[in-house]
């Protein structure tokens, strides 16, 4: 009913100014590769020899073809001549086998788009085609897997050239041939194919099921040929166990041939072999196989035998709607009435109802309804076809048992598949008009129950496959029956379609139940307010479910018909639903619907919340409570809006009865199982109460609620994050914490630590005044310990508690952020920036840095707007930020950056070089091919080229390849444009080594920077350099070089070989001292830095191969590659002769000295 979709329909939060989505449509015109085709066909007879030229013409063609999957129809104007350029080449006898197989692939690729039944009939099927085509597929071996292709449309082509309406004994001529052995004749040379065909393991055994259903319905074929086919078939079925991979094979061909014979055979000539073919059925039991496919074909076989018991007529009784123009449904002027013209057939059959029916059907049916109840959907939907056909040619009587057999799977003792395979049977019979008027007030309240099945199993659900089948059925309905019969029941059906509309978890039930609303709406046009619910909640607007829950269903329930029952499926099946996610939307959506129903509400919907909330099941005490906190403050709001206080007098009562009653039980509820869910939602409640100032006063419900809080402080961070801000904001009504807080900050346990930290931060202003000193116990918690969450929580605190205090230059350092204390807040601040911390979940300490900008985001705008004469400079800190290779935190940077640069209101002082900067005004941070061109520019300017060319080293050096090629690129373009400036170039040196040096035991910027210093010096960045001996960057760089190199770590050791390789380009002594280093690592302990260090100087020396005498380098480049460097064995022999070969000083050992 509903297509498939990858999206689930769930999107996260909704964003202010969020681009409205624009859906285009993928509708083709036309075939417009007409041309490409036609050369890509063409091209054939030149390409068929080569592989690889072959296998790209195979998929452009793909390709090409692909794109037509969903509108096949526009290619029918061309499939006569690429059928005919194609055949061409088959019948060339020149042809060689390769050409001819490949032009039945592009035959195949076609017939997969258009469809087997459209295609095989444009196949040349005149008499003078049989024999060549039976002679081509002769020759065609079964085993070869590579040609299948080739098979399968062979046999299509012969299944339509069979049809020729001459007897086959005409072209067979004289069977014997000078004398020697007889010829088969071509009927039976055509039947053996389709035996053997019928057995083999892959599609062509499709094409062969086909060729029989042709072939055995010929007048001449079915006298000679069609009984012995039978019992070949039903021996071949009784003879296979189903179990191995072969017999399913074996009996899937054997199934599908029966099955299409007796759909396109005459009843006459089938009809005395059915009953037999009905008990091999019954005997080999293929509902129970484990096979879907033999299953379906099981049920698809048995529904065409019961088509053959049963005459081929319409029948009498069925119900017939008359015109079913849309057109006329929505005319006024053309009033429709359910007509049934008298004919004499129709008469005829009346005479006819009582014939008698055959034994077997009972049995046809009993299949069919169990197969109703299989586990896969195919072999389901292939019985409710079933159903439906087989029902349609029955008596009035004996139909109607079997709709009543279909409404037997409606039962809750039923699992999901029965009431999915009775949906489709109901559809199947009212789209065929056998299920009469009368029926509907049993089938209806079972659609309605079936548009909101869901079972739980596990940690899942299953069930929306039920309502979708549902939809189909409301979506037939509207098709099927005038709107006077469905007139009693429009306010059911209309109901539960728009609340599966809204309200179902599945995106494609949503679109499903809008599409049949829509359909009901122009076909019935008797639902109310159709078309302006239709505007608001059409396919594409119910894709969203948030968009659902809490704007769509506002809408829909502004109109009186519909507001209780939406209000009823959220507290009856949403608000205990074991999805928390669709819990949390639905409370939701009830604080939005109460203004719609605020007495309702009150009166009725409240009293119920409060007995569910002090029940046993664990998500309906969990949506309870949530559901009475969003209701409890939206009726607060609506009686402040319309100065209403009945209702809400009357909610007060009862929502302080039920808290004094449950004050004792609900310490208990956030203890053991299910804490986790239930503390969000109490503390939820207690910040709705506290917002809608309920006067609890004194309360002893009071105490209970400040026992919690303190007792949660402690374990904050057991809790899912989406859960904190209401822990926290129902904090601000507490007047007394600050002490308790502060102390927390000094708790050995860290959790408690991070809870406290948290708390402090959201007290109001007035609990904080005068006690910022004391508060300022944060900065310290900021660098405790190695929990990364509490050092997030506490900066986070910091600018809260700060923001709050306000900002005042002389003022008291103990009540406002002054000029006394702004150095240590900003302190804290940007030494968090370098906080990177990692653990088993990687980079955690990002958390920590983007808690950090924001803090410094909030308070730097207040900070410039009240007291900007004692801010301190950040941009450098942020502009590293900006640099560096985590796509999210990068765009944080640049947008904080970017936001202090642009700021008016107030204006950010101390910004270096802003005028340079103001250039840039808008940018994609998270896109790396964007971010690193404007960063490499900051490079240019001394102040801040130091930390923009740390962050880019770690982006430079890492590992992510988009991050590593447009950073570097970026870098590269900037150092192309200094090359002629020594100046320049010298002092972007002089700062990349002192970054080397004061990170040179920090693994995550000295091992990203080896391996940039290596892309940069391989890309000759500092040729400049090379031309002066002993130049002090080279000499400086191999020094630290040298200092990394007694690393344990690999990965920095092999970085540092990369560089040594091309620091050898460099003149003067350098040079041997980088070739005298290369040679020590040759004898390193670690045998896999020895085999990188011979792998790299051998391409160091094939490079820069002057740098040593001509006639020793073939001897260098020998040793070097012959040498097995991962042995254990000892090497020095191996290193001292390279060092004689390239007069560098064999290395001596250091005796160790013992004291």
């Amino acid at each position: 009913m509903a297509l498939s979709e990858a999206d689930n329909g769930w999107s996260g939060g909704e964003e202010e100014g969020e681009v409205d989505v624009i859906v285009k449509t993928c509708v083709l015109s036309g075939f417009s590769e007409s041309s490409d085709t036609r050369t890509l066909i063409s091209s054939l007879p030149e390409i068929h020899e080569d592989d690889r030229t072959t296998e790209t013409a195979i998929q452009r063609f793909l390709v090409i073809m692909n794109k037509y999957q969903e509108q096949p129809h526009l290619l029918d104007p061309h499939l006569e001549w690429m059928m005919k350029m194609l055949l061409d080449l088959v019948r060339n006898e020149s042809s060689p086998p390769s050409l001819v197989h490949l032009s039945f692939k592009f035959l195949s690729i076609v017939c997969k788009v258009r469809g087997y039944k459209i295609f095989m009939q444009l196949f040349p099927h005149e008499v003078s085609d049989v024999q060549p085509v039976l002679e081509l597929m002769s020759r065609q071996d079964p085993n070869d897997l590579q040609t299948w292709q080739t098979r399968y449309m062979l046999l299509l082509w012969l299944s339509v050239t069979c049809l020729i309406p001459f007897d086959l004994s005409r072209l067979d001529g004289h069977l014997e041939s000078d004398g020697a052995k007889t010829r088969e004749p071509t009927m039976y040379r055509i039947l053996n194919i389709a035996k053997s065909y019928l057995l083999v393991s892959d599609s062509p055994r499709s094409a062969a099921s086909v060729l029989v259903s042709k072939f055995m319905t010929r007048p001449d074929v079915k006298q000679r040929c069609l009984g012995d086919f039978l019992d070949w078939s039903l021996t071949t079925i009784s003879q296979t166990s189903g179990y191995s991979v072969r017999d399913v094979m074996v009996l899937d061909g054997a199934l599908q041939a029966l099955a299409k014979l007796f759909k396109h055979g005459k009843r006459d000539d089938l009809l005395q072999y059915a009953p037999t073919v009905l008990q091999c059925l019954e005997q080999k039991h293929l509902s129970e196989s484990s096979e879907a496919k033999l299953r379906k074909l099981s049920v698809k076989l048995i529904q065409r035998l019961g088509l053959t018991f049963l005459k081929p007529r319409l029948a009498a009784w069925r119900y017939q709607r008359g015109s079913r123009s849309l057109a006329a449904n929505l005319s006024a002027s053309q009033p429709i009435t359910a007509t049934a013209a008298v004919t004499p057939e129709t008469e005829t059959q009346e005479q006819e109802e009582d014939y008698d029916i055959p034994e077997e059907i009972e049995t046809v049916i009993e299949h069919l309804l169990v197969g109703l109840k299989d586990k896969e959907t195919i072999v389901r939907w292939s019985a409710a076809k079933g159903i439906g056909r087989v029902t349609g040619r029955l008596p009035k009587e004996l139909a109607d048992e079997v709709v009543g057999s279909v409404l037997d799977c409606f039962s809750f003792q039923e699992t999901d598949n029965a009431w999915h395979g009775g949906c489709l049977a109901l559809a199947e019979l009212g789209r065929r008009g056998l299920l009469l008027p009368s029926r509907l007030t049993d089938v209806v309240p079972l659609i309605v129950k079936s548009l909101t099945f869901e079972e739980k199993r596990g940690a899942c659900s299953v069930g929306s496959n039920v309502r979708d089948a549902a939809c189909y059925v409301c979506w037939s309905f509207a098709r099927a029956y005038e709107p006077k019969e469905l007139n009693p029941f429009v306010n059911q059906i209309a109901s539960a379609l728009l609340i599966a509309a809204v309200f179902d978890r599945n995106v494609n039930c949503r679109r499903a139940a809008s599409a049949a609303f829509q359909e009901n709406v122009g076909r019935q046009g008797t639902f109310p307010h159709g078309i302006e619910i239709l505007t608001a909640a059409d396919y594409f607007s119910v894709g969203n479910l948030n968009n659902c829950y809490l704007n769509i269903s506002v809408y829909i329930a502004g109109f009186p018909e519909y507001t209780e029952s939406l209000i009823d499926h959220l507290i009856t099946m949403k608000i205990n639903h074991w999805d928390s996610v669709i819990r949390e939307l639905a409370t939701k959506a009830l604080h939005n619907l109460t203004p719609q129903a605020p007495d309702y509400m009150a009166t009725k919907v409240l009293p119920q919340l409060l007995s569910v909330a002090v029940g046993m099941n664990l998500h309906g005490r969990h949506g309870a409570i949530l559901a009475c906190g969003e209701i409890t403050h939206a009726l607060y709001k609506l009686g402040l809006q319309t100065n209403r206080q009945k209702s809400f007098d009357y909610l007060l009562t009862a929502v302080k009865l039920q808290m004094i009653f449950s004050g004792n039980i609900l310490l208990v509820w956030h203890r053991g199982f299910g804490g986790a869910l239930m503390r969000p939602a109490i503390f939820s409640l207690i910040e709705k109460l506290s917002l809608s100032k309920m006067p609890f006063k004194n309360d002893p419900i009071i105490s209970g609620w400040q026992w919690v809080i303190d007792d949660t402080i402690q374990t904050l961070h057991l809790i899912s994050s989406g859960a904190k801000d209401g822990i926290i904001v129902s904090l601000e009504w507490q007047y007394v914490l600050v002490s308790q807080y502060i102390e927390g900050l000094k708790s050995p346990q860290v959790l408690n630590r991070s809870g406290s930290a948290l708390a402090l931060g959201c007290l109001p202003r007035a609990m904080l005044h005068n006690k910022l000193k004391q508060v300022g116990s944060l900065n310290a918690h900021t660098s405790s310990g190695n929990f990364t969450e509490a050092r997030r929580d506490a900066v986070r605190s910091i600018a809260q508690v700060c923001v709050k205090a306000g900002v005042r230059a002389g003022g008291a350092p103990d009540s406002v952020l002054c000029s006394e204390n702004i150095a240590d807040v900003y302190g804290v601040l940007l030494s968090s920036l370098n906080d990177y911390t990692s653990d088993s979940r990687g980079d955690v300490g990002a958390w920590v840095r983007e808690a950090a900008m924001t803090s410094l985001l909030e308070l730097t705008l207040l900070v410039a707007r009240d007291a900007p004469e004692i801010l301190s400079p950040m941009m450098c800190c942020l502009a590293q930020q900006a640099a560096e290779k985590i796509d999210r935190y990068r765009a944080h940077a640049g947008s904080v950056f970017l936001r202090f640069l642009h700021s008016t209101n107030p204006v950010v002082p101390h910004i270096p070089l802003r005028e340079e900067l103001e250039t840039l005004t808008t940018l994609n941070w998270n896109a790396p091919s964007q971010a690193y061109k404007y960063i490499a520019q900051l490079l240019g300017l001394p102040e801040y080229q130091y930390h923009t060319l740390l962050g880019l080293c770690v982006s430079a050096g890492g590992i992510t390849e988009s991050t590593v090629h447009f950073s570097s690129q970026s870098l590269f373009d900037f150092l192309k444009g200094i090359q002629n400036d020594s100046v320049a170039l010298a002092q972007f040196g002089d700062t990349l080594l002192r970054i080397f040096r004061d990170n040179l035991h920090n693994q995550r910027v000295s091992v990203p920077l080896l391996r940039m210093l290596s892309q940069m010096l391989a890309n000759s960045c500092f040729e400049i350099f090379t031309t002066q001996e002993d130049h002090p960057f080279c000499v400086d760089l191999l020094n630290l070089c040298k200092d990394c190199k007694k690393s344990k770590d690999i990965s920095k050791l092999r970085a540092c070989i990369s560089v040594f390789c091309e620091l050898i380009q460099f003149q003067g002594d350098v040079r041997k001292k980088v070739l005298s280093q290369l040679l020590l690592l040759l004898c390193h302990s670690f045998p896999v830095v020895r085999k990188t260090t011979s792998s790299q100087m051998y391409e160091m020396l094939l490079t820069y191969d002057d740098i040593i005498d001509p006639e020793v380098l073939d001897d260098v480049m020998t040793l070097l590659s012959d040498t097995n460097w991962l042995a254990s064995l000892c090497l020095r022999p191996q290193r001292n002769q390279l060092c004689d070969w390239l007069g560098v000083p064999r290395p001596q050992l250091v005796a160790k000295v013992t004291i």
